[in-house]
């Protein structure tokens, strides 16, 4: 199937269910995200700061770029122009960093805490207790540059469903559980990120509202090199 019939596809199955596609762009060329681009998809992820900036640079402007990867504090200023929403914040420093150059372009720049809900040692994001200490920060009623849109998460690389699926489970009640202590009066709280290619089904069972779907959409990845920043 191409591009575009996996976009028409994707975007048939997802709209009655409210949930929002984020096409993962990292490694694509522009030709393979204008085709996306031409199907009506608008949100694509990207996980390197430099890739993501050449990028913007090229393509049309409406597009809402996500940074779905790890982000370094001194990265923040590159993107704080135009990026819509960053996905893997991780630690209260970033978060202020982000409000820092999100004021000097006179902007408010969209957030999601990342959880650490996978197996694996490499996976960035707030353990529970972590996420509970940042919230209770009074330093963040400070942080009038940034907005605190919901929590996002990776689950474990694994063919065991059960286990993905009580992770996704566990991250949707987290999910819930902060809501109501932190955002009971902030009805901008409203995003669960959490779901890939191999995974996407069942974590929309269990409760997300934004998917990242790469493969599913491009095909396989191409690996191209570019210098990090």
């Amino acid at each position: 199937m191409s591009i575009r019939s996996n976009i028409e596809a994707l975007q048939n199955e997802l709209s009655a269910r409210e949930v929002t596609l984020v096409a993962v762009s990292k490694t694509k060329p522009n030709e393979d995200i204008l085709e996306a681009y031409e199907a009506g998809q608008r949100v694509f992820g990207e996980n390197m700061v430099q890739e993501l900036v050449t990028k913007q640079e090229a393509l049309p402007q409406d597009i809402e770029w996500h940074l779905i990867g790890h982000l370094q504090s001194n990265k923040v200023k590159y993107i704080a122009s135009f990026i819509a929403m960053i996905q893997s914040v991780d630690s209260l420093k970033l978060l202020k960093e982000i409000n820092k150059h999100a004021a000097k372009n006179n902007r408010i720049i969209d957030c999601l805490l990342q959880i650490h809900i996978a197996d694996e040692e490499a996976k960035f994001g707030f353990d529970h207790a972590e996420l509970i200490e940042a919230l209770r920060d009074e330093s963040l009623n400070d942080l009038n540059n940034i907005r605190i849109r919901g929590l996002m998460g990776i689950a474990t690389n694994t063919d065991n469903e059960k286990h993905i699926k009580e992770e996704f489970y566990e991250l949707k009640m987290l999910f819930d559980g902060i809501k109501v202590s932190f955002f009971r009066k902030t009805d901008s709280f409203d995003t669960l990120s959490m779901g890939m290619s191999s995974d996407y089904p069942i974590a929309i069972e269990e409760g997300s509202n934004m998917i990242r779907l790469g493969s599913t959409i491009f095909g396989k990845r191409v690996t191209k090199h570019f210098k990090s920043q």
